[in-house]
């Protein structure tokens, strides 16, 4: 896939790809948006630690899926109208 507004593939990035199994890697949201929420479309594991529940993100590859751009720019522009 080209890199585009929509798509950012950085191989140059030391960990890429951070997830296996993912023949596109979309770097565009590296840092996943909906990491700090409770809820979010893809598939976290939890676990606790020390009491504490802890999100863990590292088997989810939903951010860096193509396809899930319309998905998360759609989510962003709701959070901005609250």
């Amino acid at each position: 896939m080209k890199n585009s507004s929509r798509f950012f593939a950085n191989r140059e990035c030391e960990y890429y790809p951070c997830h296996k199994g993912i023949e596109e890697m979309n770097c565009l949201f590296c840092f996943c948006p909906f990491y700090l929420r409770e809820k979010c479309p893809g598939k976290p594991q939890y676990f606790e630690k020390n009491g504490k529940k802890i999100k863990d993100c590292t088997a989810c590859t939903f951010p860096h899926r193509p396809e899930s751009y319309d998905v998360i720019i759609e989510w962003l522009r709701k959070q901005n109208q609250k």
